[in-house]
């Protein structure tokens, strides 16, 4: 063999090896491309769930904030003094932390009626409605139970609160009725805030609402506390009832809240209810055709 022919079977023997590792480098990468799509596509498939276990999360933490905070509020003995007007405001400043920490993981709804209202509302679907409400519940009976670890039991129950403190009960002077009828107007009242907030026309002033809900329950709990104890919750009034075993009337706590949510919900939104200009002109819009 000469040598010309051994540069040429020498250049050829190159040429395939350079061509063998192309082929190798571009069977790396598309096996590099393949696991990083394979990836993207679990994590995609994974992600729905991550996100309603954030929000069971956030409003779990945001319940139980609501009753540690706001229950730790009402407490009044000899020992701790309290008012009426101070346990309302209270409340109220406890929403208002709560929504602005969780307003943006879960919407911070607090409470089975505005859940209910937002199903109607078409703001969620019939599984995060449950998803919500076993949050709620969760959380109140989690935030009870570490005040009643935390406090002493004459704080509990002290000669002021002997039901227990935060329990919700209706005025001696009242029937359950008329305890019914209250719980349901502040509801009512509450859930209409709530869907003014959700309005279309409101998309725009939205950087107050932890603010304006704060002062709305301070309003109504001033207004209606000392009648029936102003729950328009229904978890509100759960974790206390269960801790200390206190269920006279417990049932105005869910019946009233529950029907003035549904009823303000469904008012407002067939009968106030408008979609901004901007929506109108997109639904009146016809795609051309091809």
């Amino acid at each position: 063999m000469s040598v010309q022919q051994q540069q040429q079977q020498i250049q050829l023997q190159q040429q395939q090896q350079q061509q063998q590792q192309q082929r190798d480098g571009l069977s790396t990468f598309k096996n590099h491309v393949t696991n990083i799509e394979s990836q993207k596509s679990r994590a995609q498939r994974w992600q729905p769930h991550l996100d309603k276990l954030c929000v069971f999360f956030g409003e779990l933490i945001a319940t139980a904030l609501l009753m540690f905070l706001g229950c730790m509020g009402c407490v009044s003995t000899s020992a701790f003094s309290n008012s009426h007007l101070q346990s309302a405001l209270n409340f109220g400043f406890v929403v208002l932390i709560c929504i602005q920490c969780f307003g943006c993981v879960s919407g911070a709804h607090l409470n089975p009626a505005v859940t209910l209202a937002a199903y109607v509302y078409r703001q969620l679907s019939l599984t995060m409605v449950v998803v919500y409400f076993v949050a709620q519940m969760l959380g109140s009976f989690i935030g009870y139970g570490l005040l009643k670890a935390v406090l002493p039991g004459s704080a509990i129950n002290g000669p002021e609160t002997p039901k227990g403190v935060c329990v919700t009960a209706i005025h001696s002077d009242l029937n359950p009725l008329q305890g019914l009828f209250i719980e349901f107007l502040i509801t009512v009242a509450l859930i209409t805030i709530c869907c003014a907030v959700w309005d279309p026309r409101n998309a725009k002033f939205q950087d107050s609402v932890a603010v304006r809900f704060g002062l709305a329950i301070a309003c109504l709990s001033v207004a209606a506390g000392q009648f029936t104890g102003a729950s328009m919750n229904p978890a509100r009034s759960f974790g206390p009832a269960l801790w200390n075993g206190f269920w006279e009337n417990h049932w105005v706590y869910w019946v009233g809240p529950l029907a003035g949510a549904l009823i303000a919900s469904l008012i407002y939104k067939y009968a106030f209810r408008r979609e901004v200009q901007a929506d109108r002109a997109k639904a009146d819009v016809v795609p051309e055709l091809p």
